[in-house]
């Protein structure tokens, strides 16, 4: 049984999915230290929202007491984060499209290159040059 799965974990193909998963991962954080550092500010800026992560829809106000305590807390739709991750996601899903379709478009280059004679071909060469003489 370990011999069965060692031949599994090093087998190229679950040693890339590994490597790939890291590299995800890695750049995930990279796309999200952008958006939430660079890109959403801006449009925290243009849309005039303050701190995009406190972005929200108010339902209903706090209700405060004379003292100024909390007796029924806001109820608020928090979108600045929700808007945050799906840019993330499109900008991440778009990258990982493109690598899928630049490695299947090597793959089909590769699939397109001539290949060389069949030893059937060469056996009929020879067959056919020894029969001249």
């Amino acid at each position: 049984m370990f011999k069965e799965f060692k031949e599994f974990a090093l087998k190229g193909n679950l040693i890339d999915i590994a490597v790939g998963l890291v590299m995800a991962t890695a750049f995930t954080s990279i796309v999200t230290s952008f958006v939430d550092g660079m890109f959403m500010p801006l449009v925290a800026k243009i849309f005039q929202l303050g701190d995009y992560k406190e972005a929200k829809i108010v339902l209903d106000e706090a209700v405060l007491s004379t003292e100024g305590k909390v007796i029924k807390p806001e109820n608020a739709i928090f979108y600045g984060n929700f808007f945050s991750a799906i840019i993330n996601f499109v900008i991440i899903a778009f990258f990982m499209f493109s690598i899928v379709k630049l490695m299947n478009s090597m793959k089909k280059e590769e699939a397109a290159a001539p290949a060389g004679p069949t030893s059937e071909s060469l056996l009929t060469e020879i067959r056919d040059l020894l029969s001249k003489k």
